[in-house]
């Protein structure tokens, strides 16, 4: 709708007889109708999914907008990718919301969103739920380091036992033995563990979980893996950037983020003992060594925690663009398919600055044949 504003001359109004003061409270009267009119078609943009413009604005200006939600993993590949594909296809503009692994899956089988985003794979019980087949497109590969915040903050090594006996309650103290066997001449306080997990349901969560349960008999049996499980201990925080808030304020703290959030904030992170009995920390090269040795079902929903090779890194995992094969809206989905195409090829090279591992190129080129199959 277009607006019209009506601006007052100078002197009208100042002598007025009774007709023309009833002519001019019709003229405000009218003017307000048209302010409230304005004001509503200029405040609907906002849109209960990401917060910020409606696809009502994109179409107004001569976007496409395409929605998607889910896990706060790749968020920071999100954000680049979004920059950098605006130079891309300027007609087009994708609005993801880190909500989370978990809310992104509720929401792609809903169908508010045009995709969904997860570091856990969906299960058979959520592919029967989905009002159309579902196809799992991994974009990202990276690793979840275990960061802490103790005083001078000492390069620490830690091993399955370890960890498992931190997040099962078992080791409540930093200088407890166990810790000080495995790094001999760090200075370890004798300063209480304070266990941050996540509070929202997390693809995050499932890796590091799913890690747990690989390694320790203990926990498979009484905690297992999901995007949200119930902790035997421990503070929630809201998303991998929730986690990092806490433990960098709590003396003590120790919990696991996505690497480019460790990186980002400057955080210390262990170094982990892998499957081959090595110490090794979260890299590119450490990621994609435990992705070389994973077998890739056709349908690609795999695992890549505690793979057996010499510098895997253990706690490593994928994360999904989740898209139904038959497209409900054509022209969004052939440009969905456009745009995952590109993050498969040119948009890999921005990921090993942001802490993730690229795609390898076998797996790439299985995932391009199978984005032919999508129907529109």
């Amino acid at each position: 709708m277009s607006c019209f504003v009506l601006r007052s001359g100078a002197g009208v109004g100042v002598s007025m007889k009774k007709n023309n003061i009833t002519i001019a409270v019709g003229l405000i009267f009218i003017v307000g109708l048209v302010a409230v009119s304005c004001s509503k078609n200029s405040g609907s943009s906002e849109n209960p999914v990401s917060g910020t413009n409606s696809p009502a604005s994109a179409e107004t200006s001569g976007q496409m907008l395409i929605t998607g939600a889910g896990s706060t993993f790749d968020y920071p590949a999100f954000t680049k990718w979004r920059e950098a594909y605006a130079a891309v296809d300027p007609n087009v503009r994708f609005d993801y919301q880190s909500i989370g692994s978990g809310g992104g899956l509720r929401q792609f089988i809903a169908g508010t969103v045009d995709f969904g985003a997860s570091d856990a794979p969906m299960s058979d019980e959520m592919m029967a739920e989905a009002p159309g087949k579902p196809i799992h497109i991994p974009i990202v590969l990276g690793g979840e380091p275990l960061v802490y915040n103790l005083p001078g903050n000492p390069k620490l090594k830690l091993d399955a036992d370890t960890v498992a006996g931190i997040y099962l309650g078992q080791i409540t103290k930093w200088n407890d033995p166990r810790l000080v066997a495995l790094n001999p001449g760090a200075d370890l306080p004798d300063l209480p563990v304070v266990v941050v997990h996540r509070s929202d349901g997390s693809g995050t969560t499932y890796i590091f979980a799913d890690y747990l349960s690989s390694v320790s008999p203990a926990w498979a049996s009484s905690v297992g893996k999901g995007t949200s499980i119930k902790w035997p201990i421990g503070l929630g925080g809201k998303g991998n950037e929730g986690v990092a808030g806490q433990v960098r304020q709590l003396p003590g703290a120790i919990g696991y983020v996505e690497l480019a959030y460790a990186r980002e904030n400057n955080m210390t992170y262990a170094e982990l003992k892998n499957a081959a009995g090595n110490f090794v920390a979260p890299t590119a090269d450490t990621i994609s060594s435990a992705m070389a040795s994973a077998k890739i079902p056709d349908d690609f929903r795999f695992s890549i925690v505690n793979a057996p090779g010499a510098q895997a890194y253990p706690i490593s995992g994928a994360s999904w663009v989740l898209i139904f094969q038959k497209q409900p809206d054509a022209a969004k989905g052939k440009e969905i398919v456009r745009y995952l195409k590109w993050v498969l090829t040119d948009g890999q090279k921005y990921l090993v600055d942001l802490g993730y591992a690229p795609l390898p190129e076998t797996i790439v080129q299985r995932e391009l044949t199978l984005l032919d199959t999508v129907k529109y």
